[in-house]
C-alpha cells in the first residue's frame, strides 16, 4: 500500500496539494511508482498563474511523459528548482523534497472538488 498523507487533498490524476500555507503541489507516491525513474521535470516560473484542472507542467520518466495538472487555481509563488538538477527527488521523497511548486490560492473553495485522503486511498486500491 502506498503512503497517502492526511494533510493533503488529491486529484484523480495523482497530484496532491497541502491544505496549509504554503500550499505545495506534487505527485503522489503511487504516481511516481507508476512512472518509474523520473529523469526530467518541466515547471512554470514563479509569478505565473495556474488554473485548477489545467496542465501546469510535464514530468518525464524512463517509461512515459506525463502532464501535471493543477489541483487548485492560483499564482505560483515558488518552484522547487532542486528538481531541475535532481529530478530523482520525485521518486525518493514525493511528499517532501520532491514537491514541485507552491501556490497562492484564489478563493476559499480550492479544496471542494478534490479527493480526501480516504477517497484517494480507495481510488488506488
Amino acid at each position: 500500500m502506498f503512503e497517502v498523507p492526511d494533510d493533503r487533498r488529491y486529484l484523480e490524476s495523482h497530484e496532491w496539494i497541502t491544505t496549509d500555507d504554503p500550499f505545495r503541489v506534487g505527485i503522489t507516491a503511487f504516481a511516481q511508482d507508476e512512472l518509474g525513474d523520473v529523469v526530467f521535470v518541466e515547471l512554470p516560473e514563479a509569478g505565473e498563474t495556474v488554473t485548477a484542472g489545467d496542465s501546469f507542467g510535464v514530468v518525464e520518466s524512463i517509461k512515459a511523459v506525463s502532464d501535471l495538472y493543477a489541483p487548485a487555481s492560483g499564482e505560483v509563488t515558488a518552484v522547487n528548482e532542486d528538481l531541475f538538477d535532481r529530478p530523482e527527488l520525485v521518486n525518493e521523497d514525493p511528499y517532501g523534497e520532491g514537491w514541485m511548486l507552491e501556490l497562492s490560492l484564489e478563493g476559499d473553495e480550492a479544496f471542494e472538488d478534490l479527493l480526501s485522503p480516504e477517497g484517494y486511498r480507495e481510488q488506488i486500491e
